[in-house]
């Protein structure tokens, strides 16, 4: 609250910013209590005619006994200010028994009316408006208190017995509920809070004194009765007992603050930075019992935001300018917040005017201002990191010139499609190419081509239905995949609606535009495929499709269907299929062709790739190429895949009985990462051949874990806590070859041989192998590269700082007879510090 003018006499008085019924409030109790002094001094005074003190003694004896017990007070923190325990109950028992019982509400007013003048002089600086209204609550509080206890009894003079006790008791806890009751409503109405809180805690905070003070009048009435003389004993036992208040009020107090410090500092782990201000805002309200909380946010723009909040529960937040730099007043308290040298903050709390802070409050809020910076700095860190990880992922499935979802977000979210169709639901994929970009690009520039390509995004985009899955491949290929095609019992009625949708593509595309100042129509090449949702995957799809595109530009118009006449590969992969499950039934078919790997500084082996080759009885030496992709894309991968992992384990072992340590490498499908029996299934293998799992080496592709599948997730987890060490082949082909190495951890990068190739040609494949070298030092990787067929490029990864390397210029593949010799050659040469720079019969 803010003071009035200096020279306002109501301001002077206390009148100034109270509110309406507190006044009316403290005008009927100051009424009351005269009321009643006046009253009380006009009955009966009861005193014996042979009094040795006297009427006027007694009564200057109960105005300083009551004034004494209010000095002696003991104070403690609410939610509206401080709240006062004195020794009342105890000065109201003697005085019942000293004085008569008319004089106390005069005697109460006077000393008590003395007492607070005294203590506000000295420290409190109470206005003389709130002096009269404490003083004219006691009275009235003290009125009813002895009007309960004549009704039960007649203290005065009068020995002390069990029903003269009851009548004080009764008087007291009178005293007791009536001053905490107006206590209550005063502070209710001056900071519209209810008033429950604040009565509890008094009453909770006055229990234990209130029954000592019973006992203190009860045992002072019984001293004056047995001998006065007594008394002399009584102040050292009396301050002893102030003491042990003290301790405990203050020792109940440091709990319940200690308490209230640890919820509102837990309540700061928010995300956000609204939760962090508004978790502040209500915990330092409740903390400190202020009246006014500020939180000032700084933001990483320049920018502030304001979250205010007041006793009455209100919070309220605003964009502000940057905090003023001047002092605060008495009453306040402010903490700028900082991590560091960054500032995240400002923290002000505002104490109420009848509470101002001590070191105590100064201590706890320059603390919690601490926990705040750290919750708001970690807010915005976690805000900015939200961000970049949104980014990241958006980039990661998004072709960054047209925002369409690229290659790897469309098999990805293409597959998920199918799975969630019926089985036999049909679908059809539409798969363009603009017919003429390489000549837009080279007559007009690439940044004309880009334009181009943005407008075709766009047209697309507005011809796509709600469901359609629409991506860029990458160049000028573009793929829709339509998941709501008619199903009208006519086998023909998909096919017949996917061209007519694919001709009306066509159609709208080749509207003329401008494209860099040059008016043209844009022309497509459209091939159509359809098929049930369960019989192909998108990679097959789009297989097809991309078939029956080139059928459209060889038959000179802009649309094809897929004709499976025309697909070569169709019926002879259906029969390589039905041969292969028959060679996974013998063991002279599918072997395995091993392929060293050697450290360019020693030549020692540093691993060996397992590659499976078939000696088809009819088609002669098959290499991977002419049959893993029907594998991978048929059900007998499973079965394939244990038969390759069982052949390598059973090779592995083998060196480990001939004293080679040397982990072998095994190629594993993307589709085998979708089986969560693949863990497992490998442990039993490992367990059978006696190989421990950080010798076998699984190599995986970009692709896989850019999968947005959780199994797949699942599987590489299990298969890491088991201890098998992952490798990425490849790396660097895939669209986002750092992107993954944050989701999935891995153990070794291997460079894809067409950058080593390259690499004395092409700066920028140089520059690419030099990346991945330093990024898989910094990330403690192993890299093997791939391919290497020349000893200048051998020489090249050297110097690179490469140091594994596999290709025909240290060894072909050789069969599994001879791959054990070889690796005991290479081992004892690198111990004795020879090193072959040429295999025999290498290129």
């Amino acid at each position: 609250m803010t003071s009035g003018p200096a020279g306002d006499p109501f301001d002077r008085l206390g009148v100034h910013g109270m509110p309406a019924r507190l006044l009316v409030l403290t005008a009927a109790v100051t009424v009351t209590a005269l009321v009643a002094a006046v009253v009380g001094l006009t009955l009966p005074a009861g005193l014996p005619s042979d009094d040795p003190l006297g009427g006027p003694a007694r009564f200057g004896i109960a105005v300083a006994v009551l004034a004494v017990a209010q000095l002696a007070r003991l104070r403690f923190r609410s939610s509206a200010g401080m709240v006062s325990i004195t020794w009342g109950e105890a000065a109201l028992i003697v005085c019942l028994y000293l004085a008569p019982a008319g004089w106390l509400p005069s005697a109460t007013l006077l000393g008590t009316g003395l007492a607070w003048t005294a203590l506000s002089l000295h420290s409190d600086r109470r206005p003389p408006l709130e002096i009269v209204r404490i003083a004219a609550s006691l009275t009235a509080a003290s009125a009813l208190a002895v009007s309960v206890t004549t009704a039960l009894g007649h203290p005065l003079l009068t020995a002390p017995t069990p029903m003269l006790a009851l009548a004080v008791i009764a008087g007291s806890v009178t005293y007791l509920l009536v001053t905490a009751w107006l206590g209550g409503v005063t502070l209710g109405l001056r900071h519209g809070l209810p008033i429950g809180p604040p009565l509890l805690a008094a009453l909770r905070s006055k229990l234990l004194m209130f029954v000592g003070n019973v006992a203190v009048g009860l045992v002072v009435i019984a001293l004056l009765e047995l001998d006065p003389r007594w008394l002399l004993l009584l102040p050292p036992l009396l301050w002893l007992l102030q003491q042990t208040y003290r301790y405990r009020l203050r020792a109940d107090q440091e709990r319940r603050t200690w308490r209230a410090f640890a919820e509102a500092t837990a309540a700061l782990n928010q995300l956000d930075e609204r939760g962090v201000a508004s978790a502040a805002v209500t915990g330092a309200l409740a903390l400190f019992n202020a009246e006014l909380v500020d939180v000032d946010v700084a933001r990483a723009d320049g920018r502030w935001r304001r979250y205010r909040g007041d006793a009455g529960g209100q919070l309220l937040d605003r964009e502000v300018g940057p905090p003023d730099r001047s002092e605060p007043d008495e009453y306040e308290l402010v903490r700028s917040l900082s991590v560091g040298a960054a500032l995240v903050g400002r923290l002000r709390v505002r104490f109420p005017r009848s509470a101002p802070p001590a070191m105590r409050e100064r201590d706890a809020v320059a603390a919690f201002g601490d926990a705040l910076a750290a919750a708001l700095h970690d807010a915005a860190t976690h805000r900015e990191l939200r961000l970049v990880t949104a980014r990241s992922s958006y980039e990661a499935v998004h072709d960054p010139l047209t925002g369409l979802a690229n290659r790897t977000a469309m098999l990805g979210k293409g597959d998920q499609s199918l799975r969630q169709l019926a089985h036999d639901h049909p679908v059809a994929l539409l798969l363009l190419d603009i017919n003429q970009f390489k000549e837009v690009n080279d007559t007009l520039g690439h940044a004309a081509g880009d334009q181009l390509l943005r407008l075709t995004a766009n047209r697309l985009s507005a011809l796509a239905r709600p469901g359609d899955l629409l991506g860029r491949l990458g160049g000028d290929e573009f793929a829709l995949l339509l998941t709501s095609v008619p199903v009208l019992g006519d086998r023909a009625a998909p096919m017949a609606h996917a061209l007519r949708q694919a001709r009306e593509i066509a159609e709208r595309l080749a509207a003329p535009t401008e494209v860099a100042g040059v008016r043209m129509s844009i022309e497509v090449s459209v091939g159509v495929v359809v098929a049930d949702a369960g019989t192909a995957d998108l990679t097959e799809l789009l297989r097809r499709a991309d078939i029956a595109m080139y059928q459209a530009k060889e038959g000179g118009g802009s649309v094809a269907a897929y004709d499976s006449t025309r697909d070569a590969a169709s019926t002879d992969q259906l029969a390589l299929l039905a041969e292969l499950r028959e060679a996974l039934k013998v063991d002279d078919q599918l072997v395995l062709a091993l392929q060293p790997a050697v450290d360019l500084a020693t030549g020692a082996p540093t691993g060996v790739e397992a590659l499976i080759r078939w000696q088809h009885p009819r088609r002669g030496w098959l290499s991977p190429a002419d049959f893993i992709r029907p594998v991978e894309n048929s059900e007998q991968l499973g079965t394939f895949t244990r038969y390759v992992l069982d052949k390598a384990l059973g090779v592995a072992a083998g060196w480990a009985r001939e004293g080679l340590d040397v982990p072998i490498s095994v190629n594993l499908s993307a589709r085998s990462l979708l089986d969560p029996r693949l863990p497992a299934e490998i442990a039993d293998a490992l367990r059978r051949h006696q190989v421990p799992p950080h010798r076998l080496v699984l190599e995986i592709t970009e692709t896989v874990v850019m999968s947005e599948l959780e199994i797949i997730d699942e599987v590489l987890a299990t298969l890491r806590s088991m201890g098998v060490q992952l490798a990425v082949d490849d790396f660097g082909t895939g669209f986002s070859s750092l992107t993954f190495l944050t989701r999935i951890a891995v153990d070794e990068l291997k460079v894809d041989r067409s950058f080593v190739i390259r690499m004395a040609d092409s700066p920028e494949a140089a520059a690419i192998v030099r990346t991945t070298v330093g990024l898989a030092h910094e990330l403690g990787l192993r890299v093997v590269a791939e391919g290497v067929e020349t000893a200048e490029q051998r020489l090249a990864l050297a110097e690179l700082g490469c140091t594994s390397a596999q290709g025909y210029h240290f060894f072909k593949p050789m069969p599994a007879d001879k791959i054990g010799a070889v690796l005991g050659s290479l081992r004892d040469s690198a111990e004795s510090n020879v090193f072959r720079l040429r295999a025999d019969g290498a290129s």
